[in-house]
């Protein structure tokens, strides 16, 4: 019996591992595709699934209490397990191990998302946060309030957001970078450069090329001696893909901890996909596995996997596209919107669309002459437009898109 066929059983159960963004849009993906059987979506947090990005922002500073997903889950016959937290796989049983006992499953959905990188040494000491659930944001939003002095640790995405909205609330903030620049690790030293300067604009110190010593009640240290008083400490050095609970299970995983998924979603193991920042998958279009920790990916990667599981076949019958996105994120800190469009690694040229000294620019990456991403701050026509030709392939004439004031669209080649 072919996966098509046995998909289509009534009786088919899918239990889908994570209530975020990604296990999310699996669930209702599974639904629009016409699948009929059983869908469970189980989540560790007891909180009714939520969006996250608003939790350095609107959540964190008062201006909502909550981001949950506008889905009624029972008209769409979905089933919550919330507050359940899953162990392990035994995929010869086909049956999770969870809090609440075994669950059976016909077809697995990993979206379990990333987990925060603790700071070592961090652990227990009064007032160091994360910021990654509902919680977290919870237990900083009186942090926020207080006007409390915060230091920061870590120049990254989530670093910078977080401390867009404590200067925004009145805070005194101290950023501590241990790279030379800040996104040290997600763009090039003379793209993220620039950078530097937004800190110093909204009121918030920088420091970079300093490294932590530990971290004590009310204080960093630095490895240098210098010791920053701190009522708050806020770590955000990075995200890894939370799969520990898989060991053992089988399904095979990357250095990184990603779930390797194929074009299709499907994990090394039989009836297993994974989605959303937990997974990595091939990219045809930059010839390379790509691990994506942003909010599009777990938006667009369950459609694919859905229609699979579902089998949904094309007008044509042929099977559902491979999945191949052109990355898409975006940032908000400083008063600036930061767009990302696209996948940087292997690209030969680089060019600047303005001033980057302005308060509007923008980065090109080509190789050869094709255009391969792009970066917006503050130009949201540069994105769109890129992001349209970064998905045909389009040849781009360097000249022309190196000057800010011919649209990108116009500075292509046939």
């Amino acid at each position: 019996m072919s996966e098509q066929q046995r998909t289509e059983q009534p009786g088919r159960r899918v239990v889908v591992v994570g209530a975020g963004m990604a296990g999310v849009q699996t669930a209702v993906a599974l639904r629009e595709q016409g699948f009929t059987g059983t869908v469970t979506l189980i989540g560790a947090e007891p909180h009714q699934p939520y969006d996250r990005p608003p939790l350095s922002k609107a959540v964190l500073l008062g201006k909502a209490e909550e981001s949950a997903f506008d889905i009624d889950f029972e008209a769409l016959d979905i089933t919550l397990r919330l507050g359940c937290e899953v162990t392990g796989v035994r995929a010869g049983a086909h049956e999770l191990d969870t809090s609440a006992g075994p669950v059976p499953y016909d077809v697995l959905v990993i979206a379990t998302g990333a987990e925060p990188v603790v700071l070592p040494g961090s652990e227990g000491v009064p007032g160091v946060h994360l910021l990654r659930t509902l919680d977290d944001a919870a237990r900083l939003r009186p942090v926020i309030e207080a006007r409390h002095a915060v230091v920061v640790i870590g120049a990254g995405w989530i670093g910078a957001e977080f401390a867009t909205a404590a200067r925004e609330a009145g805070c005194a903030v101290t950023v501590v970078e241990a790279a030379e620049r800040p996104l040290a690790g997600a763009l090039p030293a003379e793209v993220a450069a620039p950078m530097a300067a937004w800190y110093a604009q909204s009121g918030a110190e920088l420091l970079t090329g300093a490294r932590v010593d530990r971290v004590e009640p009310g204080a960093v240290v630095l490895a240098d001696g210098r010791t920053l008083a701190a009522d708050a400490v806020v770590v955000g050095i990075g995200a890894r893909p939370a799969t520990g609970w898989l060991a053992g299970s089988g399904v095979a995983l990357g250095s990184d901890g990603s779930v390797t998924a194929d074009e299709a979603l499907r994990t090394s193991l039989p009836d297993v996909y994974a989605v959303g920042d937990c997974a990595s998958f091939p990219s045809a279009r930059y010839g390379t596995r790509l691990l994506i920790h942003h909010w599009d990916n777990a938006l667009q990667g369950p459609r694919t996997a859905a229609a699979h599981i579902a089998g949904a076949a094309g007008p044509d019958g042929a099977e559902p596209p491979a999945y191949d996105p052109v990355p898409y994120f975006w940032s908000e800190q400083f008063g600036r919107f930061v767009q990302y469009a696209g996948h940087h690694g292997g690209a030969d040229t680089l060019l600047w669309r303005g001033d980057p000294d302005s308060p509007a620019w923008s980065v090109c990456w080509l190789r050869g002459d094709v255009l391969v991403a792009v970066l917006a701050v503050g130009r949201p026509r540069d994105l769109a437009q890129g992001r349209k030709l970064i998905e045909s392939g389009a040849r781009i004439d360097p000249e022309r898109a190196g000057d800010p004031s011919v649209a990108l669209k116009s500075a292509t080649r046939p």
